[in-house]
């Protein structure tokens, strides 16, 4: 009981964050114009985004199966497109705090999969798209500086990045802390998070496949916002693209709103306004793009229907799956969490 009412209490400050923030937008915009670039918004370009952001979908699949693959675990191509389809589902459009990651690890717990794989499988695809992220941002730095004429910007997206690199590079090593920091209950969560993808990167033989695929996600993304933008009528280049929706996309996945909404928005109108974007339509380009995530999420709703998973299904048993996960030392090797 009262782990539902933190749930509960978690989710509805989620959801006011997002609600919040939403209005905060909106009141200083004009909403007839804002409705008017939605309603508008070119179809074909609005399709050929929806059409790239469902081909990301095989990208990361395929990044998912490669590591899987490294981890001894033959992941079946479509099936593990069918978990990832549903655990968009339970990332995009169900109520719920049990998120995405907790059902792929449950599904794969179906499949007979071991915890240990199924547990650095999931950790490592999140740390490999956090990674590509982090490149494209310092990679796009200089030609922020060159772009961008507001100090303060600069100054935000560079500390921003400054701190992703710093944030990865401590969480790959919390565990040379001493034992009796790294046993502590607040971190020993981000300890074996940091442990487990270290392991598995430093043993990939296809390091160099899943970095790339985790750029090319991430240029995806700026692509089908481009879409979207010139979808609107927004003065977008290419190059503006690929450099301020990287820095949108990391601040969304701080997962302190409902599926990022609000926060992407927040961001996608401070990022595309330095590079003259009106917010009216780089409002537009965000809800349009939130649009297309819960279509793709709709799609794996369906195959959630059909799943002969679902029937076994219930969000506690997901989140006692995922609490349940055993703990790993710095060389992959589980260790007891008895003294």
């Amino acid at each position: 009981m009262q782990s539902r009412f933190k749930q509960a209490a978690l989710f509805s400050v989620k959801l006011l964050l997002s609600i919040a923030v939403l209005v905060y937008i909106a009141r200083g915009l004009d909403l007839q114009q804002l409705r008017s670039h939605l309603v508008s918004v070119d179809p074909f370009l609005f399709v050929l985004a929806l059409t790239l952001i469902f081909f990301q979908t095989f990208v990361l699949n395929g990044r998912w199966e490669l590591i899987m693959r490294a981890l001894g675990v033959s992941l079946d191509w479509l099936a593990g497109w069918r978990i990832l389809m549903i655990s968009l589902w339970f990332n995009q459009v169900l109520p719920s705090s049990v998120g995405g990651d907790a059902v792929r690890i449950w599904l794969l717990r179906q499949r007979g999969v071991q915890w240990p794989e199924a547990v650095k499988g999931v950790a490592a695809d999140r740390f490999t798209a956090l990674i590509g992220l982090i490149v494209l941002m310092v990679a796009g730095l200089p030609f922020l500086t060159s772009r961008v004429s507001n100090p303060a910007a600069i100054l935000a997206i560079g500390g921003l990045t400054l701190a992703g690199v710093a944030g990865t590079a401590i969480l790959l090593t919390l565990d040379r802390l001493p034992k009796r920091l790294v046993a502590h209950p607040a971190i020993a969560s981000f300890v074996r998070f940091g442990a487990l993808v270290r392991f598995l990167l430093l043993q990939s033989k296809n390091r160099a496949l899943l970095f790339g695929s985790a750029l090319l996600i991430h240029l995806v993304t700026a692509a089908a916002c481009y879409t979207l933008a010139r979808g609107v009528g927004a003065q977008l280049s290419v190059t503006d693209a690929g450099v301020l929706i990287p820095p949108v996309v990391l601040l969304t996945a701080v997962p302190i709103s409902i599926s990022g909404w609000g926060v992407r928005e927040g961001a996608m109108v401070a990022c595309l306004g330095l590079a003259g974007v009106p917010s009216e339509q780089a409002l537009s380009v965000s809800l349009l793009l939130g649009a297309i995530s819960v279509i793709i999420g709709l799609v794996g709703g369906v195959i959630w229907l059909a799943s002969p998973e679902r029937g076994s299904y219930s969000a506690d048993n997901a989140a006692k799956a995922a609490a349940e996960a055993p703990s790993y030392d710095g060389l992959g090797r589980e260790v007891s969490s008895q003294p």
